[in-house]
C-alpha cells in the first residue's frame, strides 16, 4: 500500500512540475508580431478588425513593452493619425508600442468612434447595431498581452479631437485596462448634463479607480473650444472637465498656473489619490490640431502603472 501511495505522490509531483513548466513557457513566450522598428497591420483575435501597430526600434520580443493607443479624430484613420502625430518617432526614442486603430463607424472616407449617447459629427447617436469600440480596444489589450508583446499594467490612450473624446470615455469606463489618458483637443469627463449642458453629468463618468489625466489643448480652438459651447457633444469648458476629473481622483491641491514652454502654460490639480494627477497643457494661439508635446505626454505616462487587482 505504501508503495502505491509513494507512486501516486511521485506522479502527482510530476504533473505539478509539468503544469508549472507549461505555464512558465506560456508566460515567457516571445512576442511574434512584426519586426522592431516597423509598422504593420495586425488582426486582433476574433474581433474581425485589425489595427496598425508600430514596434519601437530595439524592441525585445522577450520583454513585454508599454502600449499607447493613438485614436484618430472624427472622419480620420489610424494611418493618417500615426503619420501626423509623429508618435512612432517618440516611441522609437522611448521604447513603447503604438497602436493606431480605425474607429468602428464609417463616415465618408474615414471613421468615427462610438461613444454611447453622444452624437457623432454626422449628428447621429450610435445605436445598438454599431460597433462597440470599447470592447474592441479592451480586447486588443488582452490579445496583445496574451501574445507576450504588451505589459498590460502599462497601457495608455491618447487621441485627437473625436479621438480625444474617445480617450476620455475610456478613462470613464475602462479604468481597469488603462493606466493613464492624454486627450488632445478633446478632454471630457462624461456627457453634458441634459438640463445644464454647461456641466458634466457625473452619472456618465464613474471610473472604477482614479485615472491620471494629462490633456492638451489650444486656446484658439473653435471646434472644441476650451471656453465651452460648440457642438452638442461638447458644451462645457475644459476647466469644468479638469475640475470633474479632480473630484473623481480625490485631488486636494490646485496647481499654480505656470509657463512651461514658449506659448505653453500648464494648470491642473495635484495631491490626488494613487498619484492620479490632472494636468492641462494649453498652447496660446493653438487651434484644433495635434498640439501635444509628445515627450511630455510620454513622461507623464511613463510615471504611471495601473494598480493590479
Amino acid at each position: 500500500m505504501k508503495r502505491w501511495i509513494g507512486l501516486f505522490a511521485a506522479l502527482l509531483g510530476l504533473m505539478t512540475f509539468t503544469q508549472a513548466a507549461q505555464a512558465q513557457t506560456q508566460v515567457s513566450a516571445p512576442c511574434g508580431i512584426g519586426q522592431a522598428g516597423a509598422t504593420q497591420t495586425i488582426a486582433i483575435g476574433q474581433t474581425g478588425r485589425s489595427m496598425l501597430l508600430h514596434l519601437p526600434v530595439g524592441f525585445d520580443p522577450n520583454t513585454p513593452a508599454p502600449l499607447v493607443f493613438l485614436l484618430h479624430g472624427s472622419g480620420g484613420t489610424g494611418e493618417k493619425m500615426l503619420a501626423s502625430s509623429r508618435l512612432a518617432e517618440t516611441a522609437d526614442r522611448h521604447g513603447f508600442i503604438v497602436a493606431a486603430p480605425d474607429a468602428g463607424i464609417s463616415v465618408e472616407r474615414g471613421f468615427v468612434w462610438n461613444i454611447p449617447g453622444v452624437p457623432t459629427i454626422t449628428g447621429a447617436v450610435p445605436g445598438p447595431g454599431d460597433a462597440d469600440d470599447v470592447a474592441y480596444l479592451t480586447t486588443a489589450v488582452r490579445y496583445l498581452a496574451d501574445q507576450g508583446c504588451v505589459d498590460d499594467s502599462r497601457v495608455y490612450a491618447t487621441g485627437l479631437s473625436g479621438g480625444g473624446r474617445m480617450t476620455s470615455w475610456l478613462g470613464c469606463v475602462a479604468a481597469d485596462r488603462f493606466a493613464a489618458i492624454a486627450p488632445v483637443v478633446g478632454l471630457r469627463a462624461g456627457n453634458p448634463k441634459k438640463e445644464r449642458p454647461e456641466e458634466p453629468d457625473p452619472a456618465t463618468c464613474r471610473p472604477s479607480r482614479p485615472m491620471p489625466v494629462i490633456a492638451f489643448a489650444g486656446d484658439a480652438d473653435t471646434t472644441n473650444p476650451i471656453q465651452g459651447g460648440g457642438a452638442g457633444y461638447w458644451h462645457y469648458t475644459m476647466h469644468a472637465a479638469e475640475q470633474r476629473w479632480a473630484q473623481i481622483n480625490g485631488c486636494t491641491q490646485v496647481r499654480d498656473t505656470r509657463w512651461v514652454a514658449d506659448k505653453v502654460y500648464e494648470e491642473g490639480y495635484a495631491a490626488c489619490r494613487d498619484g492620479a494627477d490632472v494636468v492641462g497643457r494649453i498652447t496660446a494661439g493653438g487651434g484644433h490640431s495635434w498640439v501635444a508635446d509628445n515627450d511630455a505626454l510620454w513622461t507623464f505616462f511613463a510615471a504611471r502603472i495601473r494598480p493590479q487587482s
